[in-house]
């Protein structure tokens, strides 16, 4: 039997908001949720997706992190910034392929999802996968999760030219074996963008 592992299924979840408001009553966190749930198309879909930090196996924002203030468990668990060494430079926010970090202006601090890391690391599962009605968020094994669930668990991403494995797996078709995701490069977006155009917003109302 695998290990326990996290998993998102992102075709499950409802927009519920429980598993941001699970968060907000963990104590390491101070009362802050520290997952995000992101609204896809709001203009033609209902659908929510909840952001979690993935958990990269080398994670870039340690990597970028000058003041050393990023630490990784033995477990791979990837941990908000150590207080007294965070210096709120946004490096890590910045870096992050996912956009999980967050500086905190008021706890002078980086935070982000630590997977409950209190929890997880005596086997219990992490407040927001406790509470999620929709099973879109699961702390279970890679079994369980193919037993139960329709498509792959995938853990390997590729932005450009940059790969990444994660510790969290997140459920795709079938024949998805990479989650792809374009990179396009900012100097062709400056140079095919077209200056904005400015309307009136007067002359709109007068059409109607």
């Amino acid at each position: 039997m695998s290990e326990l592992a996290f998993f998102i299924d992102y075709s499950r979840c409802i927009g519920c908001q429980a598993c941001v408001h699970a968060c907000e009553e963990c104590d390491t966190h101070r009362g802050r949720s520290l997952i995000h749930l992101e609204t896809i198309e709001r203009r033609d879909s209902v659908q929510t997706a909840p952001q979690v930090c993935m958990h990269c196996e080398d994670p870039i924002c340690a990597q970028v992190c000058p003041a050393d203030a990023i630490k990784q468990t033995a477990e791979g668990v990837v941990q908000s910034s150590l207080k007294p060494r965070c210096i709120g430079c946004s490096n890590c926010v910045l870096a992050c392929p996912f956009g999980v970090p967050k500086y905190d202006g008021d706890a002078d601090q980086m935070m982000k999802c630590d997977m409950c890391y209190d929890r997880t690391s005596t086997g219990r599962r992490p407040m927001c996968a406790t509470v999620c009605p929709s099973g879109a968020l699961a702390f279970t094994t890679i079994e369980e999760i193919m037993q139960t669930r329709q498509g792959r668990a995938v853990n390997d991403w590729q932005f450009g030219d940059q790969h990444v494995r994660t510790k969290v797996f997140v459920l795709v078709p079938t024949e998805v074996t990479r989650v792809n995701v374009a990179v396009i490069p900012l100097s062709s977006l400056r140079r095919s963008q077209p200056p904005p155009v400015p309307y009136d917003v007067a002359a709109l109302l007068e059409g109607q």
